[in-house]
Order: structure tokens, then C-alpha cells, then sequence
């Protein structure tokens, strides 16, 4: 079996792309925020606080964003729920456009925020419901590849818009999703497993939560919880400051976009890389192994002093720590019953999103009180260890398992 296997099915294949594409506008709008925070950073005169303020503000909204939609993805529909998120952060990103201050951009961040935070999880879901058992692991890690075109299409928007049209160009073009969401109102249908669902009583939420947190899933919970924590904060930690660390590394405003571009290509060959190996060796296998590479590249980056070396690295840290987001999105669904299973991954998405607001003011509060670069990536090096050693020894394998319903 290969990764296009999942392609010779008409109705999955267009499930694939058309939850892909939803994907594909969300890294867009949060890889374009990180470009556009380095404008800003120099347009407005931002302090490294106020950096991280803004990178932070987004996973904010994200926090609140996973756990709604999760909650009321099981309750009212996988795809009622993708299209308004959709929706939500459409219009918030295009608004960001007229920002004039900084608190109002940082109103808008977070209300994108929710809509970002609560499409990732129903989307990974309703494709991961849907595709067949052999498939499903594969299925939503090439879901989970349409985040590096998404980043691609930010950088390239980024070196070719941002320095001839503005920052508010960039924002424009993130409200163009909206008209999307038209589109995939009819492409779509939602999962057969929450069709079959629907008949039955409903739970409420506090009845979700036990559930989520009883014996029978709360080695997964743990788990799941300390994984996404840990991945979200150091991917945003260092992602959404990358722009900014090759400007302290030396480096243009340009240039920065350009190295990071370069990075950022890499991102595609991880994601089909973990494709291959999850049903080939299984979730944990690409997890750990991909989280203790990315860890290895932190590191390596952190240390680099030379513009090869910086690059090389950094072309590491996109592959390796993109193949582990794409195995993490195929894993969280299967560990948790229908009934439950967009609550279970909403809540551990969210608690991750946490992660994604602590990092960027981490960094912020770390480069404004003259702690090097080295010693940041040393922090996140250890971060890294810590998740992929929860999965290691709390962690069951679900290759060729059955969903629970």
C-alpha cells in the first residue's frame, strides 16, 4: 500500500481534499501572523513582550476554540461545526486588515483564534471517522500535510506581498476562505459513525467529562494531555518567533522571509515520510521517533552560528516536528469512543493551545531579558523529551484497530 492508496476511493478522496483545503487556509492565516508580527515588529516598534503578546493572543482564542467545537461537534455535526469555524476565523483575519492599534489587532487575533482552534480538531475527526480502518492513520496525516502548503503559501504571500503591499494585504487575501466555506456546505457529508450516533441520547457535558476522564480512557487522557501541551508550546515557541530569531541572527527582514521559506518547503517531505511509516510501523513509532529528531534539531538550531548550519537546521526542525503534528492528529481520535471523541480530542487540543500561548511569551520575556537563542532551543530540547517519553510509556498502539463507538 502506498500514500495515494486512500485516493482510489472517490468520495474519501474528496473528503480528503476538501477538509485539506479548510487545513490548508488555516496554517495560511497563522503562518502569515508570524511574518506579519516581524513587520509589525518594526512598523509599530513592538518590545519582545508585545511580540509575543500578539503571537500568544491567537492560541488564546485557539484554548477556547478546541474545547466548544469539540463539545458541540458531538453534539450538533463534524461538518455544521467545520463550517462556521471556518467562517468565524475568515472574517476575523480579514477585519484584522483595518486594525489600527495594537489592542485592536490583538481583539481580532483572539476571535480568529477561536475560529482556528475549533476547525483542527472537528476536521482531523469527521476524516479520521470516515476513511476505513487500513487508511485512516495515513488518510489524516496527508490531511495534516495540506498545514505545509498552507505555510508555504504564508511565506510566499509574506516575500512577495508584505514588502510592496503592506501587512493588511496579507490579511485581505486570509479572509478569502469565507467564500469557501459556499463550496464545501455541499461537498461534504459528515461521518457515517455520527449519522449512526444521532438516534441516540444525547449526553450533556458534564457526563462527556467523566466519560473522558474514567478509567477506561484516563491513561489516554494523561497522556494526550502532556503530548499536546508539549508540541504546541515548542512549535509555537519557535515557530512564530523564527522570522524574528534570523533577524537576531543577523539577518534582513527579507532575508529572514526568504531563509524561512526555504525551511518551511521542508515541512511536505515530513508529513509523506510519517504518512508511510504510521500504518507501516505504527503511531508510536512515528511519534517518539520524530519528536526526539525534532528535539535533536531544536538543539542543533539553537547552537548554529553559521548561515548553513542555521538552515540545515532549521530544514530538520520543519521535517521532523510537522511529521510528528501529522502523527498526532491521526492518533488523538483513535483513542476515544465516538460519542466522546471530538470532546476527548477537543479538551486535549485545547489544553496544547494552552501551550501555544505560553511559548510565544516565553521567548518574548526570555529575548527581553537577554537570554540567548541557544538557551531558549536548549528549553524546548527538553520540552520535546517530555512528550515523546508520555507517548513511550503511557501510549497504546491503535495501528489497524477499529474505532470505539
Amino acid at each position: 500500500m502506498n500514500n495515494l492508496s486512500v485516493m482510489r476511493n472517490p468520495k474519501h478522496r474528496k473528503l480528503l481534499f476538501s477538509a485539506g483545503l479548510s487545513w490548508m487556509f488555516d496554517a495560511m492565516d497563522v503562518g502569515i501572523l508570524s511574518f506579519i508580527i516581524a513587520a509589525l515588529k518594526v512598523e509599530w516598534d513592538l518590545s519582545p513582550g508585545q511580540v509575543g503578546l500578539l503571537g500568544s493572543v491567537n492560541s488564546i482564542g485557539m484554548v477556547l476554540g478546541a474545547a466548544l467545537a469539540g463539545y458541540f461537534a458531538d453534539r450538533y455535526g463534524r461538518k455544521n461545526i467545520l463550517l462556521w469555524t471556518l467562517l468565524i476565523f475568515s472574517a476575523a483575519s480579514g477585519l484584522s486588515a483595518l486594525a489600527v492599534s495594537f489592542t485592536m489587532l490583538c481583539v481580532l487575533r483572539f476571535v480568529s483564534g477561536v475560529g482556528l482552534g475549533g476547525e483542527l480538531p472537528v476536521a482531523s475527526t469527521l476524516v479520521s471517522e470516515t476513511m476505513p480502518v487500513q487508511e485512516r492513520g495515513r488518510a489524516v496525516v496527508l490531511l495534516e500535510s495540506f498545514w505545509a502548503a498552507g505555510w508555504i503559501l504564508s511565506a510566499l504571500i509574506s516575500y512577495f506581498v508584505i514588502p510592496h503591499y503592506g501587512w493588511q494585504a496579507a490579511f485581505v487575501i486570509g479572509a478569502l476562505p469565507a467564500l469557501y466555506a459556499i463550496y464545501l456546505r455541499r461537498a461534504i457529508d459528515d461521518s457515517p459513525r455520527f449519522e449512526k450516533m444521532k438516534s441516540e441520547r444525547r449526553l450533556g457535558l458534564s457526563e462527556k467529562l467523566k466519560l473522558v476522564w474514567s478509567a477506561g480512557n484516563r491513561r489516554s487522557t494523561i497522556m494526550l494531555w502532556i503530548l499536546w501541551f508539549t508540541v504546541v508550546l515548542s512549535y509555537y515557541g519557535m515557530f512564530l518567533w523564527l522570522p524574528n530569531v534570523m533577524m537576531l541572527k543577523g539577518f534582513s527582514l527579507v532575508k529572514s522571509f526568504e531563509y524561512v521559506l526555504i525551511m518551511t518547503v521542508a515541512q511536505l517531505p515530513g508529513y509523506f515520510t510519517a504518512a508511510y511509516f504510521i500504518e507501516k510501523f505504527g503511531r508510536k513509532f512515528v511519534l517518539v521517533g520524530y519528536l526526539v529528531l525534532t528535539a535533536l534539531s531544536a538543539i542543533w538550531f539553537g547552537y548554529s552560528t553559521s548561515e548553513g548550519m542555521l538552515i540545515a537546521a532549521g530544514i530538520c526542525l520543519s521535517f521532523f516536528n510537522l511529521g510528528a503534528w501529522g502523527g498526532l492528529y491521526a492518533y488523538s481520535p483513535e483513542l476515544y469512543p465516538t460519542r466522546i471523541r471530538s470532546t476527548g480530542v477537543g479538551l486535549a487540543t485545547s489544553i496544547g493551545r494552552i501551550g501555544g500561548v505560553i511559548g510565544p511569551l516565553l521567548v518574548g520575556s526570555w529575548i527581553g531579558g537577554g537570554v540567548g537563542i541557544d538557551s531558549i532551543f536548549a528549553f524546548f530540547f527538553v520540552t520535546i523529551i517530555v512528550g515523546a517519553a508520555a507517548v513511550l510509556f503511557l501510549g497504546k498502539e491503535t495501528k489497524g484497530l477499529e474505532l470505539q463507538d
